[in-house]
């Protein structure tokens, strides 16, 4: 949800800080470690082809520029706000400042810079901070804002500070990550006064004695580094309370670290970890302690003992035996670790070499690659995907890289009757040959309807895609994964299909049957063909009421739709048997043969041709024979097409299809295309609703027919409005868009948003859900705005009309428009006026912080609506104290609702403001099973930080608004003149 519409003062648009200096953990609420997504160009870089000024001249010159320009030409400040780490050349519009000695720089307190700013200019600017901004306390230069060509972040070119930056005397928190650091500043650890620091994807291999003179220090992040040692001086940190050393070298710690006494968190994760020192039981103030992904074989007992520890996180280590205190406390996580149910390795006989256990990684949604070693390794991405590789599958040393997409039609290639069951996985490097086959798990939705159906991998191999050989292992009744083995990487996805049936045909002839309808058979007589020729038959079920709805006709029946293929040759030398079951309640001995008709269809050509006149049809009791030289009738059918990699076929000719039909009927040709049509299209329902307590929130679905009264009771709780729309038919992957009118827009840009119009792609299997937050430009405190949602297809239209009248007029067969439904905006009274000026108001939300996201009060709320009696499981991934549990389920023994409020609120309460509370909470959804809830919940958490951003962008630094504003600044959105 929106970072800033949960703590927004309307009355005076005044942002406030959104973190408490310097003792609080909030701190981290302006670490914004994980990268901003949007490309930036710096646009400082001289290429290297001439010399380059010293940092006084830059500084000289762009202070000659910023009088040349005059005063008043760059909104940069907000209240005591700067941030410049959005816009290019960052670092010469502060000098501009500088140099003018703006007084309003002295009022500065948060600053935010760029890491892909040019080097010596970044230094000579980072060098006039103390003088300029004497009273900073947050500095924040990252990294991470720019992209490779495959979309992996990329490191600023920080590597060093200017030593006077410890003259920065107030200086609460320093967030440097993203950057190129190899070795820490000598001036940081001479910031007596700093709270946290953030060191997060650096270079650092080691971290030095002085740091421990932070004496304030607080929170300190140095994840994603090369650290291999700990210096003993880290012990003397008495006041940190959060520690994140996760993914590094580290093999050992030092004995030192159970000094720590305010030590609330510590996280080790993803290290080579064999062992830990006994003063780690010495941590008494110690609540969090994970240490997934190493190599330990033991843990020391005293842990058990820690009195406030409400979680132990050892998951994927090499413990086989653990002390009785832990094996059964409800706070330790064991999975993945060798316990005493395998007996001990015998000891190889002496001069036997050692081979190394495969390695397991766990990896979270925000990282992007791995390392493959020719030692192998099992892989759990977080995203839904599990890969092994055997050992021996690559000789060299292989980075992985992945990314999962949203599904779209250019990335999806589905046929006239597949359902798309999961997202589509993107591996790199493409095309890379493994000397072993790679083992892939896929997890995805569970399709409806499983009769006659079958799930498979789909991939892209030699730009065709074609189905792998797919096994399905189950590991919960709705937990579902889709398992076969890769050559090579490419794009992945998951699909149910009509169950296909193929054969080698082979000059002797052969028999082939539909493993799911065994009444359809083909039969190739010897000598049928002279090469042998690969054929494929999909049989598609055809529902007993379809038919007779679309005719009128009572008695109107047809038979399964079957479809073949083949390669080779277009002809057969011999004729080709295929067996027809009569469509049902019809049999041989009484059915009028006028009535009956076999039908054909030759993809491209949309039409269907009545064949009964140019065959023999043989009948039987149950069946219909007829004979054939060639499966494709239609010339139009033979003409080769243009490859595409994302719509190539797995086969070489495209699939004719037989039809048998009983009717009454005379021409049927049009008939069978219109039901044709009906077979693919699902009956969908458009809801619009508005979150009862923020109406400017609206959630937009499109939901099957069957499901429509389960999901409006399930949000008519947070949500009101209209009725759902009149039921509609779409496609499986069929684009439109939802277009607000009559007042109502987007609030802000949003990356599936086509001139201002929402885009949906339909998957039934998948949700076509999307939360908007929409605003007007008319004034809601005379009266309230009556807007409207529009829903269209296809193309986005030309002009979408204002009325929903004037859409109406153009309904038809071929329309755009598919329904209209109302928006009602209220009207505002007293404090809900809205903020002054064009700016969006940011305030600090409930639970989360900038790096993982922000939840609002609301959203935990629908959180807790959705957890229902899953709730415990969730509350201990959370760390929640098994006692606790209990004391909750006895005070609420009659209030489901109530327990699983109370236990979700008291634990944010207790996580308000510490970096990664989001995050946890929705690692401890997906443990519990619940990935639809963690999936609603990085939705959110998405929306928000484009939010944010967008606010960021809209207080700070619109481009339209070239002042300096001022506290008595007016609000009028055109520029204010000098």
């Amino acid at each position: 949800m929106c970072a800033g519409r949960s703590g927004q003062n309307r009355g005076t648009g005044r942002l406030e800080p959104p973190w408490v200096l310097p003792a609080q953990a909030c701190l981290a609420s302006w670490d914004m470690s994980g990268p901003r997504g949007q490309p930036v160009c710096d646009g400082c870089s001289g290429g290297g082809q001439e010399p380059e000024p010293s940092a006084a001249e830059d500084a000289a010159r762009d202070a000659t520029d910023a009088v040349a320009v005059g005063p008043g030409t760059l909104p940069l400040l907000a209240g005591n706000r700067l941030s410049l780490d959005l816009y290019p050349r960052g670092c010469h519009r502060l000098l501009h400042l500088c140099a003018q000695q703006v007084p309003q720089l002295l009022e500065v307190e948060f600053l935010q810079l760029s890491g892909h700013e040019d080097p010596r200019l970044l230094e000579a600017t980072l060098a006039q901070l103390p003088s300029s901004l004497p009273h900073l306390r947050s500095l924040v230069v990252k990294g991470g804002q720019h992209r490779d060509a495959q979309g992996a972040c990329l490191r600023g070119s920080l590597a060093t500070l200017p030593a006077g930056l410890n003259g920065l005397v107030r200086l609460a928190h320093l967030d440097l990550s993203f950057n190129s650091l190899e070795t820490l500043p000598a001036c940081v650890p001479q910031m007596c006064g700093l709270g946290a620091l953030l060191l997060s994807h650096n270079c650092l291999s080691e971290l030095p004695e002085a740091l421990g003179a932070l004496c304030a220090l607080t929170f300190l992040a140095v994840t994603h580094n090369r650290l291999q040692t700990l210096p003993t001086a880290l012990g003397s940190l008495s006041t940190l309370q959060r520690l994140d050393l996760s993914e590094n070298l580290l093999d050992t710690l030092p004995p030192e670290i159970g000094g720590l006494s305010s030590l609330a968190e510590l996280n080790l994760a993803s290290n080579r970890l064999q062992s830990l020192p006994a003063s780690l039981a010495g941590l008494r103030s110690l609540q969090l302690l994970v240490l997934h992904s190493n190599l330990l074989a033991s843990v020391p007992a005293g842990l058990a003992r820690l009195p406030l520890l409400t979680r132990l996180d050892l998951r994927d280590n090499q413990l086989r035996d653990v002390p009785p205190e832990l094996l059964d406390a409800p706070f330790v996580r064991l999975q993945g670790n060798p316990l005493s149910g395998s007996p001990p390795t015998p000891r190889s006989p002496p001069g036997t070499p050692v081979v190394p256990k495969m390695p397991s990684l766990l990896l979270s949604s925000d990282l992007d690659s791995f390392a493959v070693t020719p030692l192998g390794c099992s892989v759990t991405l977080t995203c839904g995907v599990r890969l092994r590789f055997p050992a021996g599958a690559t000789a060299t040393p292989v980075t992985v890289r992945y990314r999962l997409w949203l599904p779209e039609p250019r990335l999806v290639p589905l046929g006239p009757h597949d359902s798309l069951l999961s997202g589509v996985l993107e591996l790199q490097p493409h095309g890379v040959a493994f000397q072993q086959e790679v083992g892939l798990w896929l997890l995805f939705v569970p399709p409806r309807a499983r009769r006659c159906r079958e799930v498979v991998v789909r991939t892209l191999s030699d730009n065709s895609w074609s189905d792998l050989e797919t096994h399905l292992e189950e590991e919960a009744p709705k937990r579902l994964w889709a398992h076969c083995q890769v050559p090579h990487f490419s794009w992945f996805l998951v699909v149910s299909r009509p169950v296909s049936d193929a054969c080698l045909v082979p000059p002797e002839g052969t028999l082939l049957c539909s493993s799911g309808h065994p009444g359809v058979k083909v039969t190739f007589p010897p000598g049928a063909t002279e090469e042998p020729r690969h054929v494929r038959m999909q049989v598609v079920r055809v529902g007993s009421r379809e038919l007779p709805a679309l005719l009128r006709e009572p008695e109107a029946a047809a038979s399964p739709l079957l479809c073949l293929s083949q390669s080779g040759p277009l002809s057969f030398l011999r004729p080709v048997t295929v067996q027809l079951p009569l469509p049902p309640g019809i049999t041989g001995l009484s059915l009028d043969r006028s009535c009956l008709h076999l039908l054909h269809r030759a993809p491209p050509a949309a039409t269907w041709d009545d064949i009964t006149a140019q065959v023999a049809l043989e009948l039987t009791h149950l069946y219909a024979r007829f004979q054939v030289t060639r499966f494709s009738w239609s010339v139009r059918a033979l003409l080769p097409r243009s490859p595409h990699p994302f719509r190539a076929a797995p086969l070489t000719t495209p699939l004719p299809r037989y039809w048998l039909w009983y009717t009454t009927k005379a021409c049927v040709g049009g008939l069978a295309r219109k039901a044709w049509e009906r077979l693919r299209l699902h009956r969908v329902n458009l809801i619009a609703l508005q979150r009862r307590r923020d109406p400017e929130q609206v959630l937009l679905q499109c939901l099957p027919r069957h499901k429509v009264d389960a999901t409006l009771r399930r949000l008519l709780e947070r949500y009101r409005g209209p009725e759902p729309s009149d039921t509609v038919e779409v496609f499986e992957g069929e684009k439109f868009f939802a277009a607000f009118e009559r007042g109502i827009a987007v609030d802000a840009d949003r990356p599936d948003c086509v001139e201002g119009r929402v885009c949906f792609v339909f998957y039934s299997h998948l949700k076509n859900l999307k939360e908007v937050y929409v605003t007007t430009a008319l004034d809601r405190r005379a009266q309230a705005v009556r807007g409207q949602v529009s829903f269209y297809r296809g193309e986005v239209p030309a002009e979408v009309p204002e009325e929903a009248e004037a859409a109406r007029q153009r309904r038809g067969a071929d329309a755009l428009w598919m329904a209209t439904l109302p928006i009602k905006l209220p009207r505002l009274r007293g404090s809900e006026e809205p903020a002054q000026g064009p700016g969006l108001s940011l305030a600090p939300l409930n639970l989360g912080d900038a790096e993982t996201g922000f939840l609002t009060q609301s959203n935990l709320l629908n959180v807790a609506g959705r957890l229902g009696p899953d709730w415990p499981a969730v509350a201990l991934h959370l760390g929640v104290p098994y006692r606790q549990l209990q004391r909750i389920r006895h005070e609420f023994r009659d209030d489901l609702d109530g327990q699983i409020r109370h236990m979700l609120f008291s634990w944010a309460e207790r996580q308000a403001g510490q970096p990664g509370a989001v995050g946890l909470l929705v690692q401890a959804l997906e443990q519990s099973d619940r990935r639809d809830v963690a999936e609603e919940v990085r939705a959110v958490l998405e929306l928000g930080r484009r939010k944010y951003q967008e606010g960021i962008r809209r207080t700070s630094l619109a481009p339209g608004d070239l002042a300096l504003r001022g506290p008595s600044s007016s609000p009028s959105p055109e520029p204010a003149q000098a």
